[in-house]
């Protein structure tokens, strides 16, 4: 158990890259970003998953593991597709990326570090992730109102065509039909309060996963940093815990959010994690607030 790779979850904007960076800051796991994002790296990079993603959270399960199962185990068990990332490479950029990724994988496998996977993409297939790869899995929610605020800053929507697609995910989760009617809406605060609602709904009935409140996590982050290290396994040290003061009691920057993290993208820039509670439903009229709050009862 303690030997088991760790996935860290939740919509994104859901404080998931923060959470992955505090929990490797301890010098124990490889740091994975977003294996089932299908648009950026290293998402679509075979050297990281041999599989295909087709669609924005992708669902899997039981019945269509054949086609996960052995791409995951090779991930978590940080062995890098060498040949298939060669193949695929189509830019110098992509043979750094190969370069960077290839050599994390092996010098944590040499090193007998363990796979942190950090991916909103995975948080409606985070019940297989526990039981069938072993995963101890975290799964971050936040308060409706900051993440549909969030989304709204940064003009994001959902499509939720790509989760009525999935057959499988549909069968098991028949309350996703009800998100029918909005395929095609404008309506985007409506649109990402449903997703949360049913996202939040799916995680509270999975078994074997851990369900963090993002907003408690960033008020006393020591104090839920430490559990977290705990419920993965990992040693909680005097060198993890002067990191994780630092990364989440600097002064939070401004922008949208992201920042280049070596060759990946990832939301998490050193921040002072309660000041960044105070602009929970900035970008949100009054009338929004109350509709998400009705809708996500």
């Amino acid at each position: 158990m303690k030997r088991a790779p760790v996935l860290v979850t939740g919509l994104p904007r859901s404080g998931t890259s923060w959470t992955g960076k505090m929990l490797a800051a301890g010098g124990d796991l490889v740091y994975v970003n977003e294996p089932l994002n299908p648009q950026h790296p290293p998402g679509r990079c075979p050297g990281v998953l041999r599989a295909s993603v087709t669609h924005r959270f992708q669902y899997i399960c039981d019945d269509n593991a054949a086609d996960w199962l052995p791409a995951f185990r090779d991930t978590v068990a940080l062995r890098y597709r060498w040949l298939s990332e060669l193949r695929a490479n189509r830019s110098p950029y992509d043979l750094a990326r190969l370069l960077r990724y290839g050599t994390a994988f092996s010098f944590g496998r040499l090193t007998g570090r363990r796979a942190l996977l950090d991916d909103p993409f995975a948080v409606l297939s985070a019940g297989w992730f526990a039981s069938s790869l072993g995963c101890r899995v975290i799964a971050l929610v936040r308060d409706p109102v900051s993440f549909v605020a969030s989304w709204q800053r940064l003009g994001w929507t959902v499509y939720f065509h790509e989760l009525l697609e999935q057959p499988l995910l549909v069968r098991d989760h028949p309350e996703l039909l009800e998100l029918r009617a909005l395929v095609g809406s404008q309506d985007r605060v409506m649109k990402a309060a449903l997703l949360w609602r049913a996202t939040r709904t799916i995680l509270t009935r999975t078994p074997g996963i851990l369900i963090v409140s993002y907003e408690s996590l960033a008020a006393d982050p020591l104090t839920g940093f430490r559990r977290l290290y705990d419920h993965a396994g990992l040693a909680w040290t005097p060198a993890a815990e002067r990191r994780i003061a630092r990364a989440c009691t600097g002064p939070s920057r401004g922008g949208t959010g992201f920042a280049w993290s070596g060759l990946s993208r990832t939301a998490f820039r050193p921040m002072d994690s309660r000041q960044a509670l105070d602009a929970a439903g900035q970008g949100l009229s009054s009338e929004d607030v109350a509709r998400v709050r009705a809708l996500t009862v």
